[in-house]
């Protein structure tokens, strides 16, 4: 599996689960993506779960604080690479976002800020120093493919790209109503319209088998909401961890990113 050394300013460069069961969604995660993990101690009776894919770091977990957990149930979040977290936090809320929490250093793997776009949707930023972020994603196990779901797709396509300078529209062998982000010629995302769901930000991973995976997610205890049904020219599934935190799978019809 090809590696991934350092992701590009407007990247999506990392992909974090918010649980308030670290020792569930090991079993779960690794049974359905092949993931292995590591325990990282962060304090008393406190690790980060790091997710492994053929020895490159593809993902985390964290437990959520008692606090965050009453506010919001257990989720995926995505981070988006910067070359200046607090330049960018500060341009987030000049275009309407919110910084929920403002820049800080996690020792010395990077610097971290959590903001709200002006749709409602949460992501996070990462200004990386000795931790890019995944070091592998397109693969069968990583991920792929980041989809905003919001009220307000046209607002929400003009803040992200004055904030990352991505370009969002229509693209060959997508839906016309879709908008598809593109990142120095990369498809990496795309814009649905949602209203019957808050904002928020949806990740997919690849799959070589969606059947097993969502045979495996329904033994370990998690939830399929969709599929798997036929994406065009690919498969697709959408499942909740035993937590209750969503994402997708797709299967591309040969192996690699979907896009």
């Amino acid at each position: 599996m090809p590696k991934i050394e350092r992701h590009l300013p407007g990247d999506f460069c990392w992909f974090e689960l918010g649980t308030t069961n670290q020792a569930s969604a090991k079993p779960f995660y690794a049974a359905v993506l092949g993931w292995s993990a590591v325990d990282f101690p962060m304090g008393p009776d406190s690790f980060y779960t790091m997710f492994q894919l053929d020895g490159a770091d593809a993902a985390a977990a964290y437990a959520m604080r008692p606090e965050e957990a009453a506010l919001i149930p257990p989720h995926w979040n995505p981070y988006v690479a910067v070359e200046d977290a607090g330049e960018t936090a500060r341009c987030a809320a000049e275009l309407g976002g919110k910084v929920v929490e403002a820049p800080f250093d996690v020792n010395t793997f990077g610097r971290v800020a959590v903001l709200r776009d002006p749709t409602g949707a949460y992501f996070n930023i990462w200004q990386p120093r000795d931790h890019s972020g995944a070091g592998i994603v397109g693969e069968p196990g990583a991920f792929c493919w980041a989809e905003l779901a919001t009220r307000d797709p046209s607002g929400a396509v003009r803040f992200y790209e004055q904030l990352f300078g991505w370009k969002t529209g229509p693209v060959d062998g997508f839906p016309p109503d879709y908008p598809v982000i593109r990142r120095e010629e990369r498809n990496i995302g795309g814009v649905r319209c949602e209203t019957a769901l808050p904002p928020h930000w949806l990740l997919f991973f690849v799959t070589a088998d969606i059947d097993t995976a969502v045979a495996s997610a329904k033994q370990y205890g998690g939830t399929i909401h969709v599929g798997p049904i036929p994406m065009g020219v690919s498969r697709y599934a959408a499942l909740a961890d035993p937590q209750g935190a969503v994402f997708s799978l797709v299967q591309p019809p040969t192996e690699g990113v979907i896009a």
